[in-house]
């Protein structure tokens, strides 16, 4: 398994305006999505628990320690 986590990106919400379920500050699982890519997208894991599209520059990446990402894994 910590292979398959290590391969799992996480992303720090650094602007939340016009996104109720996002929150300044936290740190969020993305999940893979070419498409969304390429149109300036990133698919997380919001509050409400379901993966949905946010602007990407409402983010920045974080390289994170494997407690940490499990921690934040076990939380979803």
């Amino acid at each position: 398994m910590a292979s398959a986590v290590s391969k799992i990106k996480f992303a720090l919400c650094i602007v939340d305006t016009d996104c109720d379920d996002l929150e300044k500050g936290r740190v969020y699982v993305v999940r893979p999505d070419a498409a969304a890519k390429r149109e300036g997208y990133l698919r997380v894991v919001d509050a409400s628990g379901e993966d949905y599209l946010y602007p990407e520059s409402n983010f920045v990446f974080v390289d994170l320690p494997t407690n940490a990402k499990d921690a934040l894994l076990a939380a979803h």
